[in-house]
């Protein structure tokens, strides 16, 4: 008998036992606080989190950071007459100088610091990217644990969206780390509590 043959015996005689996979897979994620995850994982990737009580602190807190900032737009109803760049474009391409996009987002993943964004809340899928600077506000009791727990709220999910972690980045030149090399330059998370 060959040294293969033998090997090949081996394998066939040594073979573990059949196991009889679970009727339904649970994935449950064991965070003890699912903010303090997803905080801590978003500074890894260069973006800040901050926790607002409701929609006026919000527009305080946006108006203080981008004092002197123009081009800003958004997609929340109660902060339109604070923007100056209107998002009633036909064509995407005027939105090129936007230097600030205040969007909803749905939910946020604390396991890995994804956000869910869908075009239910976008008029233009570019906005997100072609933005200088980006800021999402997520209502804060929608955050999940883990990336199992948020395809459970896609499901009925039928139009545009994708997950978004920390600013634009790319370390593929002289693997140098460049933010903001494809898109947003900065990331700011506002966690709305009301």
């Amino acid at each position: 008998m060959s040294a293969r043959d033998h090997i090949l015996e081996q394998i066939k005689i040594n073979k573990p036992a059949e196991l009889v996979l679970p009727e339904t897979l649970s994935f449950e994620s064991d965070f003890a606080d699912l903010t303090e995850t997803f905080t801590e994982l978003l500074k890894t990737v260069y973006t800040e989190v901050v926790p607002v009580k409701n929609e006026t602190e919000l527009l305080q807190l946006l108006t203080a950071r981008y004092e002197g900032v123009v081009n800003r737009a958004t997609t929340i109803p109660s902060l339109l007459p604070w923007a100056d760049f209107s998002l009633s474009v036909s064509d995407p391409h005027e939105l090129e100088t936007l230097e600030l996009a205040v969007l909803k987002a749905e939910f946020g993943v604390a396991e890995n610091g994804a956000i869910w964004i869908s075009d239910a809340h976008l008029p233009h899928r570019v906005l997100p990217f072609i933005t200088q600077n980006l800021a999402l506000v997520i209502p804060a009791q929608n955050l999940v644990g883990n990336m199992h727990e948020a395809y459970k709220r896609l499901t009925d999910t039928t139009g545009w969206g994708c997950f978004i972690s920390g600013p634009s980045k790319t370390a593929d030149i002289e693997q140098s780390l460049v933010i903001g090399a494809h898109g947003s330059r900065s990331l700011v998370v506002y966690l709305l509590e009301e």
